[in-house]
């Protein structure tokens, strides 16, 4: 039984309305990741937005909890239910029906469509709930009715906001294979599973914790799909089931071992946690240092350390990608799409861990045994920053050894280090922005983008709103606002391409224009009094010519980079600006000077050939057989704007282009660098900053002709390297023909040197020291500017040139350090060299005695 589609379709039946997955990560930036069937809806919730055309939808979310408030990484693995992704499947209600048909929609479904024994479901339902108790009564038993306080059975979105009593369906696993203290209804056992929850939202609760009974209350359920199937098909644990045994099955043929339940949390790790990457990873997020991609990153590399546990020495999680694949790319066809590039991505990244992982798990077991309670904070931080082991990775290893972990060392060295850097990461980097647009949506609906054919039109004002949203009839001059215009010939920025600027003649400065809610709204500073009515002339900035240049050259960009790379090239982001582009996508190296002239050259090549642009709304479906790229995260309606040039380029697309290749001008590379492990990236200019880039050029060509006194350029800067060469030649004899007097004290055998050394290269001199000596210890200075150069090294002897260094080098305003066999460091004050020449030898005098 295919439980998703069946839950789809029998809701469908309901008049519920069928919605397609949100992407992972979610428009609501107060959340790292969508998290929960309703996020996608939540704006419909709290009533920011009206509630849509039919009140009733239904789907299945893709949900990740592995950071923030909701975070089951840890228990992944070692239990039978928990999962950094899964699919939760849900019916929605938007103050249309409540608790009665919530109830009976749930126990038909649950009984007479899944088949579930009734003798074996259980109801909770919160302890004043006196309405839920009397309609369960209709399906099932008071027996089996249990009434539960607020901890279990009251949902809330905030500490203000919708909330509501919840009822919960539990399914009873039965007492033979459960039997612990737990294992009891109510209990923490996974005897008694709770498969679903129904929300019933019927009240609002206010800043001093009244609640208030909702006019029109509403319903938000949620039921795992993984633990349904598991049920379904006759299994305890969701690892059990067809959704995660082909993976288990696929890591025990690549390493060779067979998987045993009782002993196999690593096999449940690996299988969950790929499952996690590849949705992430095709839906564009990328392996980085820190928000998502440094959760993507955590999430990876847990996997490959659990890898490294049952005996993997090299990459192996790419090699599950087609398994995972096999299982739900009918579902989420993105994943077929993306999968060759989604490997690679997945290959280098675990090919850089593994490269560090044994050095990391060699200092983690060698401070092990220094270890009695408490495992330093600092060699959790030398493993985060060093080996790049996630601190949860260190606390998961931890935890099978029964260990605590300093975190307080470990946080105050990550706020060091963040500090340094200032590079932590706050929220999803945008701000949330909240306001009156339910208003205008109920009173004017979506308004009109008339851009494509005009960039002057005079239209009316429908709206305005202040600068934190709040609906205002007029704005005066100085103030800043938005504008909702009844007929807009300004871009939204959305697809990689900027908002557009310009003038409402007369009145204001447009100085961005972005979407809210389908709404297209005009940022405005106002020169003149602006009424909501007034009739205005809009007028885009020029900058638009350029910006579209851009837009039209990425197209091409992407053509291009697939013919040219290969058809595993997916873009991961764009930005498209007037005076540049910016293009990400998947490749598993960088681009070489040859591919990169050639993809230039190829790119200007349909610049040349003055390709009329071909601009077609069609059907979702006839869009995809045209052959058109679409961009995961965009969301597509049933008909889509496909935008074409010619036989060159053809890609769903609703921004703006030029009407002919010809206009782009031309097409200059200025950069090609890496993003994260598989992902690439090239900026380029078009038009007129493609001329200004060629001023720019010519410019410093000009420059440097001058500073090498010759035309031919390349002629000039040989004989200044030839120059170069005679002269290092020169210095080398000159300084090999002063005898440097290297004073030599010996202490307890070994030979002490602490000396200024004028010129020459002190590490090469140590290095001839201790060519010279069996036992040394010596110390080097040299002044250099306003600088003190320190180099300490030793052989043989009971001494540590690290230890040694790092008592000096303040002397002098510096530090450093080292090995105990060679340290160097640096000083800023050449005035206190005196004071640290007597300072070091009475150092390794002490220490030497």
């Amino acid at each position: 039984m295919d439980i998703r589609e069946e839950f789809l379709k029998f809701f469908e039946s309901k008049n519920h309305e069928r919605v397609a997955s949100a992407p992972l990560i979610p428009d609501d930036a107060t959340l790292l990741f969508n998290n929960a069937g309703m996020v996608p809806f939540k704006s419909i919730f709290t009533g920011e937005i009206p509630v849509p055309h039919n009140p009733r939808a239904t789907s299945c979310q893709t949900c990740l909890r592995a950071g923030g408030k909701h975070n089951d990484l840890e228990n992944v693995g070692h239990t039978a239910r928990h999962h950094t992704f899964f699919e939760m499947l849900g019916n929605f209600s938007f103050g249309n029906y409540f608790k009665e048909e919530a109830i009976d929609y749930a126990w038909e479904f649950i009984t007479e469509v899944v088949k579930l024994p009734k003798e074996k479901l259980w109801v909770t339902v919160h302890e004043s709930d006196d309405e839920a108790e009397l309609l369960w009564q209709k399906h099932i038993g008071i027996e089996r009715i249990m009434r539960l306080g607020d901890k279990d059975n009251f949902w809330q979105m905030g500490d203000t906001g919708p909330c509501g009593p919840c009822s919960e369906i539990f399914y009873d696993q039965g007492a033979e294979a459960f039997s612990g203290p737990e294992d009891y209804m109510g209990g923490d056992g996974d005897r008694f599973l709770e498969i679903w929850n129904l929300v019933f939202m019927q009240y609002e609760r206010s800043a001093d914790g009244t609640m208030r009974e909702l006019p029109k209350p509403s319903i938000d359920t949620g039921m795992g799909l993984e633990r349904v199937v598991a049920i379904k098909e006759g299994m305890t644990s969701n690892y059990g089931s067809s959704l995660f045994m082909p993976i288990i099955n696929k890591v025990q043929e690549l390493i060779g071992k067979e998987y045993e339940y009782a002993t196999g949390a690593s096999y449940r790790v690996i299988a969950d946690h790929i499952r996690t990457t590849l949705f992430l990873l095709a839906q564009g997020t990328n392996f980085s240092n820190e928000g998502r991609g440094y959760v993507l990153r955590r999430i990876l590399r847990r996997a490959v350390r659990h890898g490294y546990l049952l005996g993997f020495r090299e990459p192996f999680m790419f090699k599950l990608v087609d398994t995972v694949v096999g299982i739900m790319g009918k579902e989420y066809d993105y994943l077929a799409q993306k999968a060759e590039a989604v490997k690679e991505q997945i290959e280098l990244e675990e090919a850089r861990f593994f490269k560090t992982i044994e050095s990391g798990i060699e200092l983690f077991e060698h401070e092990l045994k220094n270890t009695k309670d408490i495992f330093s904070g600092e060699v959790a931080f030398k493993l985060y920053d060093t080996f790049g082991f996630p601190l949860d990775l260190t606390e998961d290893m931890l935890k099978s050894e029964n260990l605590e972990l300093d975190t307080q060392k470990f946080e105050a060295l990550m706020l060091e280090q963040r500090t340094r850097a200032k590079a932590a990461w706050k929220g999803s980097g945008d701000e949330a922005t909240h306001g009156d647009f339910k208003v205008l949506l109920e009173n004017f609906g979506e308004n009109v983008f008339v851009g494509y054919e005009k960039t002057s039109h005079t239209t009316k004002v429908l709206a305005l709103l202040d600068a934190n949203f709040k609906t205002a009839q007029k704005l005066e001059a100085g103030e800043k606002g938005w504008v909702l215009l009844e007929e807009s010939p300004f871009y939204a920025q959305s697809g990689g391409q900027c908002g557009d600027s310009g003038l409402l003649e007369g009145f204001a400065k447009v100085e961005d224009t972005k979407k809210f809610f389908g709404l297209n709204m005009s940022e405005v500073t106002v020169y003149k009094t602006l009424c909501v009515g007034e009739s205005v002339l809009c007028v885009v900035d020029l900058s638009r010519l350029e910006i579209i240049k851009h837009h039209s050259a990425t197209h091409l960009l992407h053509a291009v980079l697939f013919d040219v790379l290969g058809d595993h090239i997916s873009q991961a982001g764009s930005l498209v600006e007037a005076e540049r582009l910016r293009f990400d996508f998947s490749h598993p190296k960088g681009v070489s000077a040859e591919e990169l002239s050639e993809i230039e050259r190829r790119v200007n090549y349909e610049v040349l050939r003055a390709l009329p642009t071909t601009t077609e709304v069609m059907s979702i479906e006839n869009a995809k057989k045209s052959g058109a790229k679409a961009q995961f995260g965009e969301k597509y309606g049933d008909e889509v704007r496909v935008v074409s040039f010619a036989d060159a380029s053809i890609e769903f697309c609703g921004g703006v282009h030029v009407s002919n290749t010809a206009n782009i001008g031309s097409f200059i590379i200025t950069k090609e660098s890496g993003v994260s492990a598989g992902v690439r990236r090239i900026e380029a200019v078009c038009g007129n900053a493609a001329y200004n880039y060629f001023v720019g050029q010519r410019e410093l060509l000009l420059d440097a002709q001058s500073e090498v006194k010759n035309l031919d350029l390349l002629a000039g800067i040989a004989r200044l390297k030839s120059n170069v060469a005679e002269l290092k030649t020169e210095l080398k004899e000159a300084q090999e023909s002063v005898k440097i007097e290297i004073k030599t004290n010996d202490i307890n055998g070994v030979a002490v040197v602490v000396e200024e050394l004028l010129n020459g290269d002190i590490k090469e001199k140590i290095d001839e020291l201790k060519n010279q000596n069996d036992k040394l210890c010596a110390m080097l200075f040299q002044v250099k500017g306003d600088k003190v150069l320190i180099a300490a090294g030793v052989k043989g002897a009971d001494a540590k040139a690290g230890e040694w260094i790092k008592n000096i080098a303040p002397i002098l305003g510096g530090g450093g350090g080292g090995r105990p066999d060679f340290a160097q460091a640096g000083g800023k004050d050449a005035s206190k060299l005196s004071a640290a020449k007597v300072a070091s030898l009475a150092y390794i005098t002490e220490i030497l005695s």
